[in-house]
């Protein structure tokens, strides 16, 4: 079980075959690397499910493989166009998952596993694409403290909050250590056993789905800012996009400058005496900083969190063009939420 989402198997992945399985996304929601959060908000889970698929749908159109395989509705699996209901249980392929070693004395990790790892595997890689920098962009954070320059995000100069780039910036984290670090991507190839033309491919698949991102949320008023995404090598040894992607929870997305993914939950969180201690726990006690938090998060404001829900559902409905969830528009909607983000 993942903090937002339950994964069943059907059938086990090996290196030449890939398993199959099932999401049931929940109403759970993470901020901060916590895990579940105590409030649940409601129709969530059918809301990335339905719109995740819709983004599968056209990478499928469009050459690029992923390892969807239907929603269930109305007692059968099923692909986005012929969906008549929400939904929250997705079907899928499975790769195996190699999850590198851990010294808790020094703090390091072991990805020798990745040097012959085969075939059908997760790459245990987060690839992320930037195409504004907002003011809560972690770049800035970066920045400021050394651990990169703008030179390093192939930028000819220092960005400022606010500004759209020409290009987009690709950036790269671990996926599978304890809190997941930035890293080079030349890190990245090495911890990941890829060759370079793979990591190559990754890199214009990235912009290749953020294009498709981007012109799918425009016809909504939605503004792309940045994403993420999680790659595999299946077990014929091409790339596959896995996990969920183009939702609300794995992208930055603007309706008239307002933030609509799960940034408003991050906001409200900042100033708890809970998210202060998370941070602090994390740079004192990376391998086990969970343990070192006393403070427990405090719950949402119920009316916060109605808004919340009616805002995920439609998105969905907005971004897909399918009326599946019986709720206000979008931009009525943002204009409720807006004095929870002052």
């Amino acid at each position: 079980m993942g903090s937002v989402k339950e994964i069943k198997i059907f059938e086990q992945a090996s290196e030449t075959k890939e398993g199959t399985g099932e999401f049931e996304f929940s109403d759970r929601y993470s901020v901060f690397d916590w895990g579940e959060m105590p409030d649940h908000i409601e129709k969530k889970g059918a809301a990335l499910c339905v719109l995740s698929a819709y983004f599968f749908d056209i990478l499928e159109k469009n050459n690029i493989k992923t390892h969807f395989l239907g929603l269930f509705d109305e007692g059968g699996w099923k692909k986005f166009p012929k969906l008549n209901t929400p939904s929250n249980r997705m079907k899928v392929k499975l790769v195996r998952v190699l999850k590198p070693g851990y010294d808790k004395n020094s703090g390091t990790y072991d990805y020798s596993a990745y040097k012959n790892a085969g075939k059908n595997f997760l790459i245990p890689l987060e690839v992320i694409y930037r195409n504004k920098l907002t003011e809560g962009s972690s770049v800035f954070k970066r920045l400021k403290s050394g651990a990169i320059t703008y030179k390093d995000l192939g930028l000819g100069h220092e960005p400022t909050p606010g500004e759209k780039l020409d290009k987009p910036i690709l950036d790269v984290s671990t996926k599978l250590e304890h809190i997941d670090r930035y890293i080079s991507w030349e890190e990245a190839k090495n911890i990941s056993g890829l060759p370079e033309e793979k990591m190559s491919a990754i890199k214009s698949m990235i912009l290749e789905i953020n294009n498709i991102i981007t012109k799918e949320c425009s016809r909504a008023g939605i503004e792309n800012v940045d994403g993420k995404f999680e790659f595999a090598i299946d077990p014929q040894g091409d790339i596959m996009v896995v996990d969920v992607l183009g939702t609300p929870d794995e992208c930055r997305f603007l309706f008239e400058g307002f933030h609509i993914s799960k940034e408003i939950t991050r906001r409200w969180y900042r100033d708890t005496e809970w998210a202060a201690e998370a941070e602090k726990a994390k740079k004192e006690h990376a391998g086990d900083w969970k343990q070192h938090v006393k403070a427990a998060p405090p719950a949402l404001p119920p009316e916060m969190k109605q808004k919340i829900s009616k805002m995920y559902m439609a998105v969905a409905n907005s971004v897909t063009g399918k009326t599946l969830f019986s709720v206000p528009s979008l931009g009525s909607i943002i204009g409720e939420l807006k004095k929870y983000d002052a």
